[in-house]
C-alpha cells in the first residue's frame, strides 16, 4: 500500500476567465487528489484534474446556503490526511479577501505542508481588461483594495478613512453597501469622483457601469448590474475608454 504524504496547496484561480489562472495552478489541479472549489471559480478548470480527483464544491456565496470556514478548514485536513494532495482552488487570490491566511494556520497546526500560488486579484485583474489604470502619473499614486463590509456586516472602517485621498479605491464584496458608500462620498463633497461597476468581470456575461457618484445608483439600476461586482473609486476611472461620452451624455440630459 502506497503511503499517503498529505500536502495543501492555495491555488488562486484568477477573477473569472479560465484562462486567467498561471500554469503553476494549472498544474497543481493536474496533480491533485483532491480539489476543494469556490462559488467564483471557472468549472473549466476542473476539467485539468485526472479521472481519479475527488472534486468538492465548498462555495461561500452571500444570502445563499454555503460552507462554512470551519467545515473548510476541517475538510483541507481530513482530505489531506486520507487522499494526499489537497488543492484548495480560490477565486482571484487566496490572499485577498479569500481568508487563505487562516486555512493555512489551521493546516500548519497538523503538521501538513503547504505550498501557495497566486492568482491574479479582481482588484487589478478587472480593471486591467477594462483599461483602467490603478495609478497613473499625475492623477493616483497609490491604490487601496477594501472589504465592502466587516464580518459583522458594517461598513468598512477603513472607507472612512479612504474617502479622504486621492487615492484609487477598489471595493471588493461591496456591491450590497453601494448606496451607503455613494452617500459616505457625497457627504464629503466627492459627488463629481467618477466611480466604475464591474460585475462578472472577464467572463461573458460581464456587465459595467460608468459615471460619478451623484450619477453611479441610477447607472446601476440602468445596466441591471448585480452580485458579484467590485467598484472602483476615483479619478482614473475617467481614463476608461467609453467615460467621457457617458459623462457627456449626462450632462446634455441635464441641460
Amino acid at each position: 500500500m502506497l503511503e499517503i504524504k498529505p500536502f495543501v496547496t492555495l491555488v488562486g484561480a484568477g477573477p473569472g476567465d479560465a484562462d486567467l489562472i498561471t500554469l503553476k495552478g494549472i498544474k497543481a489541479i493536474k496533480a491533485a487528489d483532491v480539489i476543494l472549489y469556490d462559488a467564483l471559480v471557472n468549472a473549466e478548470l476542473l476539467d485539468y484534474a485526472k479521472p481519479s480527483c475527488t472534486k468538492i464544491y465548498v462555495g461561500k456565496r452571500a444570502e445563499r446556503l454555503s460552507t462554512s470556514q470551519d467545515q473548510i478548514n476541517t475538510l483541507l485536513v481530513d482530505y489531506a490526511l486520507t487522499h494526499g494532495h489537497v488543492v484548495r482552488l480560490k477565486g482571484g487570490d487566496p490572499f485577498v479577501f479569500g481568508r487563505g491566511g487562516e486555512e493555512l494556520e489551521y493546516v500548519h497546526q497538523y503538521g501538513i505542508s503547504t505550498a501557495v500560488i497566486p492568482g491574479i486579484s479582481s482588484s487589478i485583474g478587472l480593471t486591467g481588461l477594462q483599461q483602467i489604470p490603478l495609478t497613473h502619473r499625475g492623477v493616483s499614486e497609490s491604490f487601496w483594495v477594501i472589504t465592502g463590509s466587516t464580518s459583522d456586516g458594517r461598513l468598512s472602517d477603513d472607507l472612512y478613512t479612504a474617502v479622504k485621498t486621492n487615492a484609487t479605491v477598489v471595493v471588493l464584496m461591496g456591491f450590497s453597501k453601494l448606496k451607503q458608500i455613494v452617500n459616505l462620498y457625497q457627504e464629503n463633497g466627492r459627488g463629481e469622483l467618477p466611480i466604475a461597476l464591474i460585475q462578472n468581470g472577464s467572463l461573458i456575461n460581464e456587465r459595467i457601469a460608468l459615471g460619478t457618484i451623484d450619477t453611479i445608483l441610477e447607472e446601476a439600476d440602468k445596466n441591471l448590474l448585480g452580485v458579484p461586482a467590485i467598484i472602483v473609486l476615483g479619478e482614473v476611472v475617467a481614463k476608461h475608454q467609453q467615460f467621457a461620452a457617458i459623462k457627456s451624455e449626462l450632462q446634455d440630459l441635464e441641460a
